[in-house]
């Protein structure tokens, strides 16, 4: 398995990275222990890899996963969509149990993230 980036996602990834001084940043996607469910997704842009992560080229887009959240996030795909009330990305979990109707935070059952 692996993570996906669809279209509108690759796009907003790049037109957020045009507004970094580094174009070149690594896009990072990782997991942290909270939110409404049990665990939340991040989103953020650094200069280089950290020794463990998983690097994945994602149609131009080099995505940067830590170890531990990589268990959490093979398989997902990472969408972008905007309505009347703004833009936003949208996570499709096949490792998700349950999902809070924010969709930033979802649930996995009986894995825990200090595993």
């Amino acid at each position: 398995m692996t993570v996906r980036l669809s279209p509108a996602a690759i796009a907003e990834v790049n037109r957020i990275r045009s507004k970094h001084p580094n174009s070149a940043t690594l896009f990072r996607l990782g997991v942290q222990t909270g939110g409404c469910a049990e665990l939340y997704y991040t989103l953020s842009l650094e200069e280089s890899a950290l020794p463990g992560d998983r690097l994945l080229d994602c149609d131009g887009i080099q995505v940067a996963i830590d170890a531990q959240s990589w268990r959490y996030l093979d398989g997902l795909t990472l969408d972008y969509t905007e309505d009347m009330m703004g833009g936003g990305f949208r996570f499709n979990n096949p490792n998700a149990v349950s999902n809070c109707g924010c969709g930033n935070s979802f649930a996995v059952g009986d894995r825990s993230l200090a595993e």
